[in-house]
């Protein structure tokens, strides 16, 4: 078979710790990168990205930042919607305090925004673990989105206390407005989704990357041999909320265009990210992405099906989406605990030893 580390020499150590050691998975890997940049753009339609693919790379981004909270350092968190609406604000107050700032910038200083916040909200890490971390963080989730409805500050003093994005361009091209072409917020949201997920694998990779992973497994055994909790949990928390600021930044601004707090980062947005770190895989930047490609790609399918394939009222075909949603998760979750990274890696071992796979 053709997926075999036969020929494949390594003369360096980089070389054999390299992401991708196997030639057929760095082809593949570009390959699917030169797709998403180059063809994908070409046949891109309003429906396709406004529906699939830019909440599909929003969510990969916010998931890899609880993952590398909850997966890579196993400190829970339940406020994944309160740290969006941090970096969605944050946005917002950037781009009407400095109209001529490259949306770019505003996006990712939204995400610094984010990462103090969600530095001072890490800090009871130091104390408590477990289930009450989970509920410390749920009350973070509950105060900010309370803080946002009730400053008017943040919205401007607006009397609806909605918030809506301001055009910006990119090279000359709209990303945020109504005037956004759905090819040019697609590549926009791509560029940093790449970034940012080659920025997390080197993270996780490295001495950052193990001091969390050190926490995760166990945290005193971790502290006797040198790791420092605090600066591990706290740098742990302020990556996260970066990656959860900069998605939540692109949710508002991209994606949307308009929210109101209380309906765009409540409970729920919360409990999807999650989910999609359970499905996905836990510590895995691959298991971030397939985790959101089920949770974004799945109600589009049902929808298509239900609706478009047997003709169902769009009322009920939304409750059974929710049952059969939930069923799939319950499903899977059983078969694979681990998610669907674990099953790809299953699967890969099984592929380079066919045909004896074991």
């Amino acid at each position: 078979m053709f997926y075999r580390e036969a020929g494949d020499f390594k003369t360096t150590y980089a070389a054999d710790a390299q992401t991708f050691p196997i030639s057929f998975d760095r082809w593949r890997y570009y390959l699917v990168v030169g797709v998403a940049f180059l063809i994908v753009p070409l046949f891109l339609t309003e429906y396709m990205a406004s529906a699939v693919l830019i909440p599909f790379l929003i969510w990969s981004i916010i998931a890899i930042g609880l993952n590398i909270l909850t997966g890579y350092c196993g400190q829970v968190s339940l406020g994944t919607g309160g740290f969006m609406a941090v970096g969605a604000y944050a946005a917002y107050k950037i781009m009407t305090a400095f109209p001529d700032l490259n949306i770019f910038f505003v996006v990712i200083l939204g995400g610094v925004v984010t990462a103090i916040v969600g530095l001072l909200f890490g800090l009871p890490s130091l104390r408590i673990k477990g289930f009450y971390l989970a509920v410390a963080t749920l009350a973070a989730q509950f105060f900010l989105v309370w803080l946002f409805n009730r400053v008017a500050w943040f919205y401007n003093y607006s009397a609806s206390g909605q918030i809506s994005a301001p055009e910006r361009s990119v090279f000359g091209y709209a990303v945020t407005g109504p005037a956004a072409h759905a090819s040019s917020k697609y590549l926009f949201c791509l560029v940093l989704a790449f970034l940012l997920a080659w920025v997390a694998r080197n993270l996780t990779r490295g001495r950052l990357g193990r001091s969390w992973m050190a926490i995760r497994d166990m945290d005193i055994a971790a502290e006797i041999i040198g790791v420092n909790p605090l600066r591990a949990k706290l740098s742990a928390f302020a990556v996260s909320s970066f990656f959860v600021g900069v998605g939540g930044a692109l949710f508002f601004t991209v994606y949307l265009g308009a929210v109101e707090v209380g309906e765009a980062f409540g409970i729920q947005k919360s409990f999807l990210a999650l989910f999609m770190i359970i499905i996905g895989g836990l510590g895995s930047i691959f298991g971030s992405f397939a985790g959101a490609a089920f949770i974004v790609l799945m109600p589009v399918l049902l929808k298509n099906i239900m609706v478009g394939g047997f003709g169902w009222p769009t009322d009920i075909a939304a409750h059974f989406e929710f049952i059969i949603l939930g069923g799939l998760i319950i499903i899977f979750l059983i078969a694979e605990p681990h998610g669907l990274a674990a099953l790809w890696r299953t699967a890969k071992e099984k592929l380079r030893l066919w045909p004896f796979p074991h």
